[in-house]
């Protein structure tokens, strides 16, 4: 890709086609710290809906000086429309600006074919057997649209940071073979140099706690007499509705933090009551996830 393509991508970003997301991907491999054309990639995976996106978004974020810059162009406009949407306005404006000339009235046309259609309801031949359907049934991916691009909007700031945080910490296993253990290397001599080190300021640590306890400095502390003994650990995890959203419990979904995503789900169908039906498939849906998962 030469300079003019890319000046004219990033001035008119919709314009990115896969072939171009592609060279620009080849581009990132040579150049990893090109923030801007990180961000022309991620539109261009945004606009093909890539499954590859959520991740893609990370990656960005983790190449990006300010990342409120980011969060600020992903939830723009501009990144958000693409080229369908861009037609269909369009389409929208052709309609509008269409002139009439003549007006007819088809009422009594509408009513003689309606009055036909009533009278042949008794007609048999109407009404065809129902054969067994071949429809594939709809996989729990399917219904909770799993990979699918995360949308933030200008909103969503908790949202974003909290699908920047990883979902687990994995403790990394390291086997070592019979020579290795046998075997002491250079690195293993300066890390017990630096263990021992470690030990002698725990010890010095030690020591000042010890003086301290000997003099038993005494602090005055009034209680108060209308506080109450609140569970403050408990309370944390309880998330605030104000920060729940779909792109929020979309997030813990992504992350295959199952209990938080049915957890956010409830939330939204109380603070939702109208979608409450969609909700609980969601629900039904994750459940059949871990199920799944299980087997």
């Amino acid at each position: 890709m030469n300079s003019q393509t890319f000046t004219y991508l990033l001035e008119n970003p919709d314009a990115i086609t896969v072939a171009q997301t592609k060279e620009i991907r080849e581009l990132l491999g040579e150049f990893p710290y090109f923030q801007s054309a990180h961000a022309l990639y991620l539109k261009g995976l945004k606009s093909q809906g890539s499954f590859t996106y959520n991740k893609a978004l990370k990656v960005t974020a983790a190449h990006t000086t300010d990342r409120t810059v980011l969060f600020d162009y992903i939830t723009s406009p501009l990144f958000s429309q693409n080229e369908i949407s861009t037609q269909i306005k369009q389409q929208e404006l052709r309609l509008a600006n269409i002139t009439v000339s003549d007006a007819n009235d088809v009422s009594l046309q509408v009513e003689q074919e309606e009055l036909e259609k009533a009278g042949q309801i008794l007609n048999p031949d109407l009404f065809i057997k129902k054969k067994d359907s071949l429809i594939t049934p709809i996989t729990p991916e399917e219904v909770l649209e799993v990979g699918k691009p995360l949308d933030f909007n200008s909103s969503e700031t908790h949202s974003f940071a909290e699908w920047l945080k990883l979902a687990a910490f994995k403790p990394i296993q390291r086997e070592k073979s019979l020579t290795e253990e046998t075997t002491v290397t250079v690195e293993e001599l300066e890390n017990k140099e630096e263990v021992h080190l470690d030990t002698l300021s725990r010890k010095r640590k030690e020591e000042i706690i010890d003086s301290f306890i000997e003099t038993r400095p005494k602090i005055k502390v009034t209680p108060s007499k209308n506080k109450q003994n609140t569970n403050l650990a408990k309370r944390a995890l309880i998330p605030q509705e104000s920060l729940m959203t779909e792109t929020l419990a979309r997030v813990y979904l992504e992350q295959k933090n199952y209990k938080k995503a049915k957890q956010s789900y409830r939330i939204l169908s109380l603070k939702y009551p109208e979608k409450s039906g969609f909700f609980a498939d969601q629900i039904r849906a994750i459940q059949q996830l871990e199920e799944n998962k299980e087997l």
